[in-house]
């Protein structure tokens, strides 16, 4: 009988079936985890797959009063609508959250509502929810700054100026949105000449001294005389895509040789010879082609205070709303447009 188990004293045999165990206990816990896993992800595409079908309105209604997701959720699922925008889903969960949801929660609620509408462009309807906000609660200044932001894309310069003597009240720095503010109202007055203007918009300047961009755009378009003569040639920089599409018949080359940026700019343009280099790689390169290759500026707009590229100048950032922070990038391109004069001039 001793020798029939002979086998189960030896020490090898107790380490085959150790290690046997160990693979078996793995193996089980190795498959049992992907079991595990794999019902995880399918109930959280069940999850998921209710949002992704965009519930109707009704649906929507009843999934909030269920109370199955927390407001937080609600808010957050809201956010994700605006940020992909998809304006109207998100405008249906926080107007339910304003009828079930947590009344603690329900100025903030209202304030999400009305800067989806505004963003939407619902300007109306953001106007009103504002309004309403301030009735209750007037010391809100985030909401009396969207509030200027509505009445300002509405175009009502006036009522927008209105809204900045409660912000003063707060103790918030007004100036710049003051002298933004009352330079719009001017350029969009139908009654006044474009002479009233420009002295007008000259004045906001010299009191504010800002808004270059703004200012010197519409004077330099409308009265390059008067734009070289109280042009501040330090700021060249700030607008060089306008002096660059200056027309040569335009340009004050008294001012331009006083200058060394003005003197490489239009040296790079080819109206000039008074630069032989420049610290601005854009300019350089341009002046060391000396029109052997069609090449010209290109610009785009970054805003200082968020860091967002637009293609297009602005005086107010679309994303952040900050005034007066917008600076010009340059860049190399194909002068498409001496392309255009070349290719008509060989038909002549």
């Amino acid at each position: 009988m001793n020798t029939f188990f002979i086998e189960f004293r030896d020490p090898l045999f107790g380490i085959i079936i150790f290690f046997a165990l160990i693979f078996v206990i793995t193996f089980f816990s190795y498959w049992l985890s992907r079991f595990k896993k794999k019902e995880d992800y399918r109930h959280l595409d069940r999850f998921l797959r209710q949002f992704n079908t965009l519930p109707s309105q009704s649906e929507l209604k009843v999934l909030i009063t269920k109370g199955e997701l927390s407001e937080k959720s609600w808010l957050l699922l809201a956010h994700s609508y605006t940020k992909n925008g998809n304006f109207e889903k998100s405008i249906e969960i926080y107007n339910e959250l304003l009828k079930v949801g947590n009344k603690a929660n329900y100025r903030d609620t209202m304030f999400l509502l009305g800067k989806t509408y505004f963003k939407a462009g619902f300007l109306e309807r953001a106007r009103q929810i504002f309004l309403e906000i301030l009735k209750n609660n007037p010391r809100t200044p985030q909401a009396l700054n969207y509030l200027l932001l509505v009445y300002e894309h509405m175009k009502d310069y006036n009522s927008a100026l209105d809204v900045l003597e409660p912000l003063e009240e707060l103790k918030k720095d007004t100036k710049t949105d003051s002298a933004y503010l009352k330079s719009m109202l001017l350029l969009n007055n139908l009654e006044m000449s474009t002479e009233m203007k420009v002295n007008a918009l000259l004045e906001i300047y010299k009191g504010s001294n800002q808004l270059t961009y703004l200012v010197f755009e519409y004077i330099f378009r409308v009265n390059p005389k008067l734009a070289w003569e109280n042009f501040d040639i330090s700021k060249a920089e700030l607008l060089v895509d306008i002096l660059w599409n200056i027309d040569k018949k335009d340009l004050n080359f008294d001012i331009i040789k006083q200058n060394s940026y003005l003197r490489e700019l239009y040296t790079a343009k080819g109206y000039i010879k008074e630069a032989d280099k420049s610290s601005t790689f854009e300019l350089d390169v341009l002046i060391n082609l000396k029109k052997s290759v069609n090449a010209t500026l290109s610009f785009e707009y970054i805003c200082d205070n968020c860091k967002q590229i637009s293609p297009f100048a602005f005086n107010r950032c679309s994303a952040c709303h900050s005034i007066d922070t917008s600076r010009v990038e340059l860049g190399l391109a194909k002068d498409y447009h001496k392309d255009f004069s070349e290719e008509n001039n060989s038909f002549q």
